[in-house]
């Protein structure tokens, strides 16, 4: 889909930069506001800084004087109540009233990867250079623009999302070259040389991924990941602002049944992707008689082996960064999502409850279980995690789930069900979401849009146990059954 050419004309695009230009004329109006605040605010300390140092040399004597007693007693009780109101008067209004109104015109995250693309399209017919793009030295042009490395690690992650290791490369190179530079950037070179030395290993270059990942650890360190950043509770990007937009309610699926008298209490806990988490909607009673249905089956988790597709125990080479999985098919070593749990699979047929929890499943989500994958118990004792992976079949894994029949992972449901002392939140790296375990609740997202495309906000983790015991199962749900209950969508990213 050429989206930049369906999305983006170049009248709307002139029309867009317009909207940046009032925009801009918006964000001056509020500095100057913000200035002008300011600038009372200091008059108001010097003033106060000069009288308090000139009084605090003989307080008595100062205080002796009935107007400075006065004075201190209107300051105190009045003035410093007006100064209070002034610093927390609110200047920036007109600029989010007009950024609101102006945001309905932007472009979505649709057409800045229809950009990328584009560009990286270019790229390719006109067979130029990644430093020829970023300094701009396009023939013919008259206004140049020049690429910082931000952008040149975010065109790197666009590829790298669509598993086109070979632009990953080209552009995780040139922000690499404009780092060694000088260029000053909130990209650091260990970042971007773990994007680096990964594309290049997924090409088959070993020893030049070697090259990148030794250079790498002579920086001294390895990257301390979005992930273990989040596990600690650290860089969650949920502002007040969006915050603001979540709620919770009770829910009964447009008048299911099973829940018009009895509505489920459903919590927002993330926009985009959105996720939502269920509470109180699994008891005490079941959560006992899972595990101990599944506690005499629990072994190694499985994984779906990146080449072949299939569910399988894996064998593994641990490393910081990533784990390798054995391939019987090959004999190669290829790379796997790092797990360390236990794990069993519960059928409906096996006990009433599993049957009444599948049921559940359905009538809140509204989505075919019987094509769904059995519900899968996961135990995660201290050190238990699962990195960073995604649960959906992506384009460079066409054999995912293939055995199953079933199509890819449409959508997870995830039980929690224990309360965790310390550690165990599953976290989304790519959007810096933290989604924290409490007992008797489940979360739910979809990981692919109705167009069937994969959704790779949803990649997420499972972060280690630090003090305690956790306890999850889930019910991944596939695409076939669903084909009346979430209709396909023409629209890429809906």
């Amino acid at each position: 889909m050429h989206v930049l050419l369906i999305c983006c004309h170049s009248g709307q695009m002139t029309d867009l930069l317009y909207t940046e230009k009032d925009l801009v004329t918006s964000l001056k109006d509020y500095i100057r506001a913000e200035e002008n605040k300011l600038e009372r605010v200091k008059r108001w300390a010097d003033k106060l800084d000069s009288l308090t140092a000139t009084a605090t040399q003989d307080p008595e004597g100062f205080l002796g004087h009935p107007v400075n007693a006065f004075k201190l007693m209107k300051r105190l009780n009045t003035e410093w109540g007006d100064l209070e109101s002034l610093v927390l008067s609110d200047t920036t209004d007109g600029f989010i009233s007009n950024l609101t109104i102006q945001r309905q015109y932007f472009p979505t995250e649709e057409d800045q990867t229809g950009a990328a693309k584009a560009l990286l399209r270019l790229q390719d017919t006109y067979k130029l250079d990644a430093n020829t793009i970023s300094t701009g030295d396009l023939p013919g042009v008259k206004h140049k623009s020049q690429m910082t490395v931000e952008d040149c690690y975010e065109l790197g992650k666009i590829a790298y999302s669509d598993a086109d290791y070979y632009h990953t490369e080209l552009w995780m190179a040139q922000a690499l070259k404009q780092l060694d530079e000088g260029e000053e950037s909130t990209i650091d070179k260990v970042t971007v040389l773990d994007y680096l030395s990964y594309a290049i290993y997924q090409q088959g270059e070993i020893e030049r991924a070697l090259e990148y990942t030794l250079r790498l650890l002579k920086l001294g360190k390895l990257p301390s990941t979005k992930y273990e950043m989040l596990c600690r509770g650290e860089g969650l990007k949920m502002t007040p602002r969006r915050q603001s937009r979540l709620f919770c309610r009770y829910y009964n699926n447009n008048r299911h049944p099973r829940f018009v008298l009895a509505p489920v209490k459903q919590q927002d806990e993330w926009d985009r992707p959105y996720i939502v988490r269920y509470l109180d909607i699994i008891s005490d009673a079941e959560i006992e008689k899972v595990k101990q249905l599944a506690k005499p089956r629990l072994r190694r988790a499985t994984i779906s082996n990146p080449v072949t597709g299939v569910l399988e125990t894996a064998h593994y080479r641990i490393s910081k960064r990533r784990a390798t999985v054995h391939d019987p098919q090959t004999g190669k070593l290829t790379t796997a999502q790092y797990r360390v749990s236990k794990s069993a699979w519960l059928t409906g047929y096996e006990d009433p409850v599993i049957e009444r929890i599948n049921e559940r499943i359905e009538g809140i989500t509204g989505l075919e279980v019987d094509t769904a994958e059995e519900l899968q118990v996961a135990n995660y004792g201290v050190g238990g995690q699962y990195e960073p992976h995604f649960d959906f079949g992506r384009k460079d894994e066409p054999d995912a789930f293939k055995e199953l029949g079933t199509g890819n992972r449409i959508a997870t449901w995830l039980f929690y069900m224990s309360d965790v002392t310390a550690g165990g939140a599953t976290v989304f790296p790519d959007v810096g979401a933290a989604v924290w375990p409490k007992k008797g609740t489940a979360v739910f997202w979809y990981n692919l849009f109705a167009s069937g495309e994969g959704d790779y906000s949803t990649r997420h983790a499972a972060c280690p146990v630090l003090v305690g015991n956790k306890w999850v199962s889930n019910k991944w749900i596939h695409e076939r059954g669903q084909e009346w209950r979430r209709p396909c969508s023409l629209n890429e990213t809906e």
